[in-house]
């Protein structure tokens, strides 16, 4: 039975890993994510997991033992932000690579320099092209629905890869928000037992982790890769049909907002998309036919449904917390305007770059977006496509 509860984002991904009972949980602190280990360290203080938690002395050890644990058969995840995520670059790809399905919790900080230790995505935008699954959350529910659902992602049969869990530094990690949990019966119920085929410690199947690829054998490995990406949309959408069936809270790849009649659209991730809803709200009262497509599932990119959800539209912002320094925008912008292209849409498109280092994000901000949107339509032209929103020249 669902239990309401007031929880920051946190508190909730700790109290749905509780509920998993992991087997291995090596950490390393880095601010914002540190609260997740500290809340999962004192459950398994108290005898209320089983896992065994490992302190570490940095977070490439906490990936590398991350890793070695689920090698050797074991259900195991861990927690980054930041910096913490570039340091273990070197290991995400080996995670990815030996198709290891083990999970890590994410909250998205920007990376140094100059230091900053507030929200954008520029961490995880990063890591975006290393192999990993990736999915975000708008708020603390979706934090908590989303780390329920990771493992049986993860481990399907058809994918077998490591999956990031994202959502946003302090203004959904640390902020507190009314909430839904499962009991805990249900979530071990639909997460279930971890069966693995193949694993380090299987006597009757001798195998090799992480072996030297050579020229006639790495190309191979990567097409493995790509392989089980192709099954991850398809068992995203399964999981989560019977994650309504189970919370009556739907999800699939992406969130369409306003947007059945939609003539001018936003695009982004994360939990800016509230405040974009917001404005939505507003100026649909006035007549205006505005909508949203929020990103939940980033990596794999579902171009093809993205492109067909904006294709009634006129004009198009897509929303990067993140730069891309290729002088034509951020990450997201690249793969919608591709889409977009494939698709030989006639939207016309711009990306913004916002929010970085945590700069606010306002309704009016938002409202200010879609003008310049309406303005582009009656013009037939998106002018610069490369901009930059609330930043002071």
């Amino acid at each position: 039975m669902a239990k309401r509860d007031r929880l920051s984002g946190n508190e909730a991904v700790a109290i749905a890993l509780r509920q998993i009972n992991p087997d291995v949980f090596p950490a390393f602190p880095i601010t914002p994510s540190t609260e997740i280990p500290q809340y999962f360290a004192a459950f398994a203080a108290n005898g209320q997991v089983d896992t065994e938690f490992i302190p570490v002395e940095s977070e490439h050890s906490s990936m590398s033992a991350a890793i070695g644990a689920s090698a050797a058969g074991a259900r195991s995840l861990t927690a980054t932000s930041s910096c913490g995520l570039a340091y273990m670059w070197e290991e995400l790809y080996i995670a990815a690579s030996n198709r290891l399905p083990l999970a890590l919790a994410l909250v998205n900080r920007a990376l140094s320099g100059p230091i900053n230790i507030n929200c954008d995505h520029s961490d995880s935008m990063g890591a975006r092209d290393s192999g990993w699954i990736q999915i975000y959350a708008e708020n603390n529910q979706e934090a908590y629905d989303n780390m329920v659902q990771a493992y049986r992602i993860s481990e399907h049969k058809d994918v077998r890869l490591p999956i990031m869990i994202c959502q946003d530094g302090f203004i959904t990690s640390h902020a507190v928000e009314n909430m839904e949990l499962l009991d805990d019966e249900e979530v071990r119920g639909f997460v279930g037992e971890y069966e693995p085929e193949n694993y380090l410690l299987n006597p009757d199947c001798p195998m090799a982790v992480g072996p030297y690829s050579i020229t006639d054998y790495y190309m191979e490995a990567k097409r493995n890769q790509a392989e089980g990406m192709k099954h991850v949309s398809r068992v995203v959408l399964e999981v989560a049909k019977e994650f309504a069936a189970l919370s009556g809270r739907e999800y699939g790849l992406f969130e369409e907002y306003g947007m059945e009649d939609a003539e001018l659209a936003v695009v982004m991730i994360g939990s800016a998309a509230g405040t974009t809803k917001d404005a939505i709200d507003r100026l649909r009262a006035k007549g205006e036919k505005v909508g949203l497509v929020k990103i939940r599932m980033y990596r794999p990119f579902p171009a093809e449904e993205i492109a067909e959800a904006l294709s009634g539209v006129k004009a198009v912002a897509v929303m990067d917390r993140a730069e891309g320094y290729t002088n034509h925008g951020g990450p997201l912008g690249a793969d919608v305007m591709s889409a977009l292209y494939r698709a030989r849409s006639q939207a016309l498109a711009v990306n913004y770059i916002y929010g970085l280092g945590g700069r606010d994000v306002r309704v009016e901000d938002m409202e200010h977006i879609f003008a310049a949107l309406r303005q582009i339509a009656e013009d037939g032209d998106a002018g610069e496509t490369y901009r930059y929103l609330g930043i002071r020249e």
